[in-house]
């Protein structure tokens, strides 16, 4: 069996909750970059493969064939342009950039350069969610018409760098969070989205960024969804998923208001502690798959909705739950749309053109917020 031989660059959050999935028997990571020297460290122990200070020395790396754009969001452009310029195949994480002309920048560098472009991870590619678009695909529910997307977390207090505070350079909820929404909600869809009118919450001064939204989408199939987010530690909609965290690990519905509690005057302190190579740094340990909240995709014979363990059918005559196999590796689903796109050469579905249309969606959220109107895209 081939081998997909990656290299990462960044070696924080993005890299340690996708890293399990690199144990796949189909990867082999043979090369690292982050300017952390605990982080490269690690890496090294883990990995057995080089590691580097800067996403330039990783890409000059010959034994790179895909590089996994995991450094902070406005980097990715730059990145991806570097990766693509070394004849290296790219991963990138979601959001793709924080402008269309950047995406539109990074999708021509792979083009160019004759290689595949493929942005994830988003919840778009959970399995539950691919078993309910299936599911619609089917026909035997009727159409799709109405998708609801509900998320409550502690987004907003997790330790922060200064910028991930600040929208213009990528923070808040809906450069970080709606992306997931937004990708799910598509992807059951199965249109373009035409219009977008949204609000979003900026009320705690400490925490100067979006931490929440509320979005009607329309799409030119005729379907509707609503999106709702807030990210402000209160209620925990994992209590809709059977207390099972976003990474799919089991969560103690006792524990409340860790968040808070736990930051500190040095949130970068802090932040490096937990991350990976830190002294504090934690893998989740998934027993079922992942999830971005409660969605439920409203078709004409029924309620379709995606859980960790499967998918409940909420049919005319019947309820039911569709289940699902845990997975024997997380986050899969990514290498198998990776591994096909490089290996086999098949157009990977979460593409540059795919991403490009969220990231649009994200920015017309903020434009509705902030004018106070409909965007019509």
């Amino acid at each position: 069996m081939k081998k997909l031989r990656i290299g990462v660059a960044g070696l924080g959050r993005a890299f340690a909750v996708t890293a399990p999935a690199f144990r796949d028997p189909r990867v082999q990571v043979v090369g690292g970059a982050d300017p952390r020297p605990e982080a490269r460290s690690k890496f090294r122990n883990e990995f057995q493969a080089d590691s580097y200070a800067s996403v330039e020395e990783l890409c000059a790396n010959p034994a790179v064939e895909v590089v996994y754009v995991a450094t902070p969001h406005q980097f990715h452009g730059k990145h991806t342009h570097l990766a693509c310029a070394a004849g290296k195949h790219v991963l990138v994480e979601k959001p793709m950039a924080l402008s269309l002309e950047e995406c539109q920048a990074m999708i021509d560098d792979a083009r160019k350069a004759g290689v595949q472009l493929v942005v994830g991870h988003s919840h778009s590619f959970d399995t539950p969610v691919m078993k309910t678009r299936n599911l619609i695909q089917s026909g035997q529910f009727g159409r799709v018409r109405m998708i609801t997307a509900l998320t409550f977390t502690d987004f907003l207090y997790r330790p922060r760098r200064p910028e991930e505070l600040v929208t213009g350079a990528g923070g808040g909820a809906v450069f970080n969070q709606a992306a997931h929404q937004v990708d799910v909600v598509r992807m059951l869809a199965a249109g373009k989205a035409r219009s977008v009118r949204a609000f979003t919450g900026s009320w705690d001064p400490a925490r100067p960024t979006e931490g929440a939204y509320s979005v009607l989408l329309g799409f030119d199939n005729g379907v509707f969804a609503s999106l709702a987010y807030s990210g402000y530690a209160h209620f925990d909609s994992d209590e809709f998923m059977g207390w099972f965290g976003e990474m799919g690990q089991r969560k103690d519905s006792t524990v409340y208001g860790a968040a808070r509690v736990s930051l500190t005057d040095d949130e970068l302190a802090l932040k490096n502690a937990r991350n990976y190579g830190g002294p504090e740094f934690k893998e989740a340990q998934p027993t079922a798959h992942q999830h971005f909240g409660f969605v439920v995709a409203s078709c004409e014979k029924a309620d379709l909705r995606p859980l960790p363990t499967g998918v409940m059918v909420y049919a005319d005559a019947e309820r039911r739950l569709d289940p699902l196999l845990p997975p024997k590796v997380p986050r899969y689903e990514v290498i198998d749309e990776l591994y096909a796109a490089v290996v086999e050469g098949r157009a990977p579905f979460h593409s540059g053109e795919w991403a490009m249309a969220t990231l649009q969606v994200c920015l017309a959220i903020l434009e509705s917020a902030r004018e106070g109107k409909e965007i019509t895209l």
